[in-house]
């Protein structure tokens, strides 16, 4: 009589799991397009958020045009505009600048080159979308070009590799490529443009790379304060080309001077040449004394 309360006991306990088995595989069955539903619907409101953001952006009443076949283009310039810096995210970790903007070899460098090694990882400097995804040998070798919210694009150029893709949306800190040395680079590093309507502006007017912040919560654009820099930069730089061996106070700014290595130099023949010494050369561009510079090495010597 035990035997059997106890088998009728077993039964109805495998019973009960079977039961529970089945009601809960139907449970995760029922849940699966609700799943689905709900992932398509925070993906449409997603999407719907980052048109609202790109519809309300000041950067859609500076661009006539949307473009993925050039890298910048001017266009008409407002008389005044307030850049938005806050939600900000320096392009890499480095705090080393090897080249400023300006007059550089009779040219206008149009940003400023920081020190990064090959594999960095490089990060979108503001939230928007991606325009421009490309190689250019003779230039920017792999490089990428993102219009921000603010108003202000950006350029990334010779990296070894990309990791978006155009009108991909980014956010800032997002990483868009690696660090390399593509394109016309002596050596690895990052070349960072800000460009607002295809103009060029000094990088260092917004970020501050020895701290690795930017220098206020917004920027105050004036068109007339601007061109009268483009005009000083362009006399400093016909100075420049003029005297490349002198490095005075011009215009109440300094002028950074760069030697462009031959075959056959070292340190010590660009030290006597340039009227400097090696342990300057040296401390400047963050070398040893017994490197053996290269053929086309760019050095700083003031």
């Amino acid at each position: 009589m035990k035997l059997r309360y106890l088998y009728i006991t077993l039964i109805s306990v495998i019973l009960s799991f079977v039961a529970a088995s089945s009601f809960a595989q139907d449970l995760i069955a029922m849940q699966a397009p609700v799943d689905k539903h709900m992932k398509k619907l925070d993906t449409l409101a997603l999407r719907s958020v980052i048109e609202r953001e790109e519809a309300e952006a000041p950067s859609s009443m500076l661009y006539p045009e949307w473009s993925n076949k050039y890298a910048h283009r001017e266009t008409a310039l407002p008389d005044s505009f307030r850049i938005n810096l806050r939600g900000f995210h320096m392009p890499c970790e480095s705090r080393v600048v090897t080249s400023n903007f300006g007059a550089r070899w009779g040219r206008q460098h149009k940003g400023i080159d920081i020190k990064v090694y090959i594999g960095d990882t490089i990060r979108a400097a503001f939230s928007g979308k991606v325009r421009i995804v490309k190689y250019e040998g003779a230039g920017y070798g792999k490089y990428v070009v993102i219009r921000h919210n603010n108003g202000l694009e950006t350029v990334y150029g010779h990296m070894s590799a990309w990791l978006v893709k155009e009108n991909q949306h980014v956010r800032a800190g997002q990483p868009i490529g690696l660090g390399g040395n593509t394109g016309r680079s002596t050596g690895s590093h990052l070349h960072f443009e800000t460009r607002l309507c295809g103009m060029a502006i000094n990088p260092t007017t917004f970020f501050d790379f020895v701290n690795q912040d930017v220098i206020a919560d917004s920027y105050m654009f004036r068109k007339a304060n601007f061109r009268k820099e483009i005009a000083s930069s362009s006399r400093r730089s016909r100075v420049s080309v003029q005297n490349d061996s002198q490095a005075d106070v011009q215009d109440g700014q300094t002028v950074t001077h760069y030697h462009k290595v031959v075959a056959g130099e070292t340190l010590s023949s660009i030290a006597r040449k340039r009227n400097t010494t090696v342990d300057q050369i040296c401390r400047m561009n963050h070398i040893s004394k017994n490197v053996k510079v290269r053929p086309g090495q760019i050095l700083r010597y003031n």
